[in-house]
Formats: structure tokens, sequence, C-alpha cells
């Protein structure tokens, strides 16, 4: 993972919702777009928090109804990021010390620019284990 930038491998673009969305407009949205979060901003596009489906699976086993309520009340707001720039394996480290299986990637000047998720991760491990892998012949 030497020399690979996060800009390599995120999912782009991102998904965005303003934090006064429906939570369960929310959620059919992730569902639609086979997606499993949704970046929260401001209406500058100021990144304000994330949703993803763990918050929803969380949310349905304790019992909540998602149906009149925000995002706003159940997105994790305290976030860990990354930039383009940042090595692959660096973002591997950020996200195995804190836990975290999406992680927001941002530019100082744009925003969020993209999503670095476990899936992004295996992709490219698997695609890197496959390209040096010994072809029998």
């Amino acid at each position: 993972m030497d020399d690979v930038f996060v800009g390599r491998i995120m999912s782009s673009p991102v998904t965005t919702v303003a934090a006064d969305a429906n939570a369960k407009a929310v959620a059919k949205r992730m569902l639609d777009e086979n997606i499993s979060s949704v970046v929260v901003v401001d209406a500058d596009g100021a990144l304000l928090g994330i949703l993803t489906s763990t918050d929803f699976v969380e949310i349905a086993a304790e019992g909540g109804d998602t149906a009149g309520l925000d995002v706003s009340e159940f997105m994790t707001t305290d976030l860990v990021t990354v930039t383009a720039n940042d090595p692959v394996e660096a973002a591997a480290s950020v996200m195995l010390d804190h836990s975290v299986h999406h992680l927001p990637v941002v530019d100082e000047t744009e925003g969020v620019v993209g999503m670095l998720t476990t899936t992004d991760m295996t992709a490219y491990v698997s695609g890197i284990e496959q390209s040096s892998a010994p072809v029998l012949g």
C-alpha cells in the first residue's frame, strides 16, 4: 500500500443530505442507491456529520421509529476525516484506531470530496492480491 493515496480508491461523488432531512426518507434513499452512508452538510456544504447503515441498525434495535425525525437526531458528529492525499495505509490505521467503517474525505477548499469505506479498502487490497498472485500456466 506504499505510495497509494486515498484519492485513488475513495468513492466519489458523495451522497449528501441536510441535517433536517427526514431520517426515514434518507434510509429509503440509502437502500435505493445501495449505499451504506450519507454525509450530512449545512447549506454551504460544510461537513456536519455522517449517518450510516449501522446507525439505523442501532435505532431499530432500540425500537426507534424514524418516521417523523430528522437525520440530525441520529447522525454522528464526532468525525474523523482524511484527505485525498493521505496514504491509504494511514487511513486504514485511522479506521482501526477509531473503529469506523466510513471516513469522509475532505479538502480544505472543496469540503467533502469523497468517502473511504472498508469496502473500498477491501476492493483495493483484493486487487493487489489478485495482481500479485502467480499465474500458473
